[in-house]
């Protein structure tokens, strides 16, 4: 197998339908090669993802398969650093967390601050959280294929 399939990297498997979400599930830390995280979280994808009954064959047929391999996070102390197109998000306050793609910016053509606020209602907050003084914001950027 390729060495570059041996590599350890947060991913992201997407299942989408005519265009439309259907499942995605991933984790953010590296925790196996990158051959069995994307089998691994395919499957959760297809499963797992608590927003949709499991996938069934047929629409297993019709399934557009998106992997994105994240980079290593890096902290936000101000969202001027934040470039659409570029950078996903996670927010992270108390309990609560969010990520969001970078890809999912631009294809609802979000600006920062919408791309922000919509990353923390992804989390469960209000969307003016980002604001908050002990709110940690991380941005990373993914290949996409």
């Amino acid at each position: 197998m390729y060495d570059k399939f041996q590599v350890k990297r947060g991913l992201f498997v997407t299942l989408k339908i005519n265009g439309e979400l259907r499942g995605c599930i991933g984790t953010i830390k590296a925790r196996e090669p990158l051959a069995d995280a994307v089998a691994n979280m395919a499957v959760a994808a297809a499963f797992e993802d608590p927003r949709f009954i499991e996938i069934s064959e047929e629409e297993f047929q019709m399934s557009e398969i998106e992997i994105s391999v994240l980079s290593p996070l890096k902290v936000v102390r101000s969202v001027s650093e934040i470039k659409v197109g570029r950078d996903g998000l996670l927010i992270n306050l108390e309990m609560h967390s969010g990520l969001l793609l970078p890809q999912v910016a631009t294809e609802n053509d979000w600006d920062v601050i919408e791309f922000v606020e919509q990353t923390c209602l992804k989390a469960g907050l209000p969307k003016n959280s980002y604001k908050e003084r002990t709110v940690e914001i991380y941005r990373f950027e993914a290949v996409v294929f």
